[in-house]
């Protein structure tokens, strides 16, 4: 048996969708891994000094250590605990999520290769990040993608006699969730039957901006605050498109779930997106901050059945390419 220390934000709350951490975690250890983790603390100060003691508590009995890797506050959580790692003499594996790592490569390269050089391997979840970090040089960086379990997406065909949006995120200033209102209101100006659901928890004060602008604009909004997955892919099967209106993004579970489940996508055109989704192949996508753009390409989806039929298909397949039994053994590989 192999021992795991799995570093990342554990956090559970109203305030915060489940990351990662919860994912692979509990995944690893079905295949008979022994995995400790850190941190839950919510306080940012005792989160890092949990981490670090996470660290030094289990560095005689750890085979390797994770390290869930953004791009903005938490780099810095994953440069403390890779250099101590790297004191320790521990193989380290951090796992790339920040969209905007690639601008951290540039902005703090000293940094960014103490982290990145000297781990036992760079694990990426998207080829675009994966794509960033060759170019940058980085030579043990390899592609391992977000895993899902396939059989908790039941693929669902659906009506399209009406405009039902579907967007699920944390609500945060990165993700653009006004954006999603605006393209409602737009919808309902030009005669269209819409309705929309939003649904995630208020990680920055977001959400009550959007909750402004919608009364504001006039439009009622479905808001049901943070749900369990089974909740929200319970409640999809009420939806008929599913939109992402990120201005940053890597490769968002959410939206691969939404590709398992039969949703037809449209998103914005931004960081890992189109390395996950090919216009019109899986989906849609659009310029960010264009609600034109993607009222157009929302209205095409509903007027193009055939074409629709088919990025829903290819959009499935590319889902369960992404199933646990298929990714697997890359995980075993480098661990």
């Amino acid at each position: 048996m192999k021992n795991v220390l799995y570093i990342g934000n554990n956090l559970r709350g109203n305030h915060r969708n489940p990351s990662y951490i919860s994912v692979l975690g509990p995944l690893l250890e079905r295949e008979g891994y022994s995995v400790w983790y850190a941190s839950s603390k919510a306080n940012i100060v005792l989160r890092l000094l949990e981490m670090l003691y996470a660290v030094i508590k289990h560095r005689k009995t750890t085979n390797c250590v994770l390290i869930d890797t953004y791009s903005t506050l938490n780099f810095y959580y994953a440069f403390a605990v890779s250099q101590l790692c790297r004191l320790l003499k521990l193989d380290y594996v951090p796992i790339l999520h920040g969209g905007n790592l690639p601008k951290r490569l540039h902005r703090t390269p000293k940094l960014s290769g103490m982290i990145f050089n000297h781990a036992k391997q760079n694990v990426s979840p998207s080829h675009y990040l994966y794509e960033r970090f060759k170019v940058h040089g980085m030579a043990n960086v390899t592609f391992i993608p977000n895993a899902i379990s396939i059989d908790d997406y039941p693929f669902k065909e659906r009506s399209y006699t009406t405009i039902k949006l579907l967007w699920v995120r944390s609500f945060s200033v990165l993700y653009n969730p006004e954006l999603a209102v605006k393209v409602l209101k737009t919808l309902l100006n030009k005669g269209y039957k819409t309705t929309l659901c939003m649904v995630g928890p208020d990680s920055d004060g977001t959400l009550a901006n959007v909750k402004a602008l919608a009364s504001i604009l006039g439009v009622e909004v479905t808001f049901t605050g943070k749900l369990s997955k089974a909740a929200w892919t319970q409640l999809s099967q009420d939806y008929n498109c599913f939109i992402n209106t990120t201005n940053f993004d890597n490769t968002p579970v959410s939206v691969i779930e939404a590709m398992a489940l039969g949703l037809p996508i449209v998103s914005t055109n931004v960081g890992g997106m189109p390395y996950l989704i090919q216009h019109q192949q899986e989906g849609l996508l659009v310029a960010p901050e264009s609600v034109e753009a993607m009222v157009e390409a929302i209205l095409y989806l509903f007027e193009h059945a055939t074409e629709r039929d088919h990025m829903i298909a290819n959009a499935r397949a590319v889902a369960e390419s992404f199933d646990w039994n298929c990714v697997k053994q890359l995980w075993k590989d480098v661990l």
